[in-house]
């Protein structure tokens, strides 16, 4: 996957894979403050062109190092991530059930984020 850099657009909501210059693919999250901070994926989007090369794993990959770092969880209610997460638990830890309800209820809460 060389050449693809992943950046954090938080402002956006977006963890965005970047191949000269052009975003082909995306973790579309928000982040859930309460009962406990956590990094929410929604949706996990790679364009047509560049399938197949890994980017959604990597765009995966990251946003759990990125919680990792900011000391903070991964609530997945993106089937992507949650699959990729199942399949790397030694990279992905189980998210809390009470997170992953309250993550489900802002998504309810606030239908035009997503």
């Amino acid at each position: 996957m060389g050449g693809v850099e992943i950046r954090d657009d938080r402002g956006a909501g977006r963890l965005e894979a970047v191949e000269g210059g052009e975003v082909v693919g995306r973790i579309e999250y928000f982040v859930l403050e309460e009962p406990a901070p956590a990094l929410v994926p929604v949706h996990t989007v790679v364009e047509p062109a560049h399938e197949g090369k890994g980017i959604a794993g990597a765009l995966a990959r990251e946003l759990y190092g990125l919680a990792a770092r900011e000391g903070v969880a991964v609530a997945p209610l993106c089937p992507y991530v949650v699959r990729w997460a199942s399949r790397h638990p030694e990279e992905a830890p189980p998210a809390d059930p009470e997170l992953l309800r309250a993550a489900q209820r802002w998504l309810v809460e606030h239908p035009e984020r997503f």
